[in-house]
């Protein structure tokens, strides 16, 4: 219900806080009964002077009449909503009710941001204690020192007869792992400092790779546009190193190469100018632009995916994944939660296109995550170009663009809900469920 409709119900608000009877009111303000009862069910229009007379009554400005809740609070409410679509709250009294009742509607758009921030809290910690090495390897140390320290102790408070040979060094053995496990302790509680000021530590060559890509925009002005007879693996080269300060490991370098060489191939078969050129008559589709340049789909999606801002393509999230269902690359896109670590959903169309290759799918998508929005997505499964036998069986990679949708700019239907992956996932009745969720009462 549009706002400008939710005067009446403000007015019966404040007409009840205020302990006046309807006919009272209407009476002061020079109405019937009957007319301000059709105005309180917002059945009946109000403004200029009969808003004004009205408010003179309440004792109330005409501006806490007409304007009603924040637009930042109805925006919260509806977020939680979205967040529990089993509850059925109901969507057409969401306005109505935090116009009347402001305060509740504060404390519930409160409450949902509290679970929101909390969420985010448990997911991050634990994707650090399932994945993080560091986090790992200083545990196991600080466990393995308590366990001698406690071993040690043992031995002293169960032989009473103890050489002072033996004591002296079983002492100078628990003072020693003592300072090892203070110094432990404190190192690792620096790393979790630190490591939460960054939001998290580096600690994959993906994340090496997504680090690198990121710092470019996943655009690379070095390979677009090169002139006749200039070698790509040089500019290559030189671009590896000058990124060494983010790829670090033998690993991340390799995967930067060979994404670097296949966005070299994608830019000589389809120019930037070209591209940009179809872009404007097409839209970002790529099933347009294929027929349009006359090229594989998957090709089209990653010059959509790594374009430069501004040319006209808007916002575009990317991933791919391997035959073994590993992303293998991981473009995010504002609203479309990624995960850091782990297998992903696997409702997501990009594995779907594994059990079709080479047949495109084109899917509306509404993610459960936080802040989760509606999404169109095309993917495709396609061969990968290999090494060795050129007879043998080929192997598929497969690939997912997202498309933001605003509201209900998407297609008739109900769009195909999926979450991140299932450990945060709140959806318990999915039938893709691998495992139970941590965000749910099986944690």
């Amino acid at each position: 219900m549009p706002q400008r409709q939710l005067v009446g119900a403000r007015i019966r608000e404040r007409r009840l806080i205020a302990g006046l009877r309807q006919s009272e009111v209407a009476r002061r303000a020079g109405i019937s009964a009957s007319y301000l009862n059709l105005i309180e069910h917002n059945r009946r229009r109000i403004g200029g002077k009969l808003l004004l007379d009205i408010a003179q009554v309440l004792g109330v400005e005409p501006a806490s009449l007409s304007e009603g809740a924040e637009a930042a609070l109805i925006t919260l409410l509806r977020e939680a909503r979205a967040a529990d679509p089993m509850a059925g709250a109901e969507a057409e009294a969401l306005e109505d009710f935090a116009g009347r009742f402001p305060g509740w509607a504060r404390l519930l758009a409160g409450r949902h941001r509290r679970a929101v921030d909390l969420e985010h809290t448990v997911e991050t910690l634990t994707d650090r204690l399932a994945h993080d090495p560091h986090l790992a390897a200083a545990l196991h140390d600080m466990l393995s020192t308590v366990t001698a320290i406690r071993a040690t102790a043992g031995i002293l408070a169960d032989t009473r007869e103890l050489e002072p040979e033996w004591r002296d060094r079983f002492h100078r053995n628990i003072n020693e792992d003592s300072a090892r496990l203070a110094n432990s302790s404190q190192a690792l509680v620096s790393y979790l400092d630190a490591a939460g000021e960054t939001d998290a530590a580096l600690s994959s060559p993906q994340e090496e790779l997504e680090a690198f890509l990121n710092a470019h925009g996943y655009h690379f002005d070095a390979l677009e546009n090169l002139p006749e007879g200039a070698v790509g693996t040089d500019r290559i080269g030189a671009m590896l190193e000058e990124g060494q300060e983010r790829l670090h490991s033998a690993s991340a370098q390799a995967m930067a190469r060979a994404y670097l060489e296949r966005y070299l191939q994608d830019a000589r078969r389809l120019p930037l100018r070209q591209f940009i050129k179809a872009l404007r008559r097409t839209g970002p589709d790529p099933a347009a632009l294929s027929q349009v340049l006359d090229t594989d789909l998957a090709a089209v999606m990653r010059r959509l995916a790594t374009l430069p801002e501004g040319a006209g393509a808007g916002p575009v999230g990317m991933v791919s994944c391997d035959a073994s269902g590993t992303l293998i690359l991981r473009k995010p896109l504002p609203g479309f939660a990624l995960p850091r670590f782990g297998a992903a959903c696997p409702l997501w169309p990009l594995f779907q296109a594994l059990s079709r290759p080479l047949s495109p799918i084109r899917q509306v998508v509404r993610q459960s995550a936080r802040e989760g929005g509606v999404f169109l997505t095309y993917a495709v499964a396609q061969p990968c170009a290999r090494r060795g036998d050129p007879l043998s069986d080929p192997l598929y990679e497969a690939h997912m663009m997202m498309l933001p949708l605003d509201g209900d700019a998407h297609d008739k239907g109900d769009p195909l809900e999926l979450g991140v992956n299932c450990r945060i996932c709140p959806r318990e009745s999915c039938a893709g469920r691998r495992e139970p969720s941590i965000l749910t009462d099986g944690f």
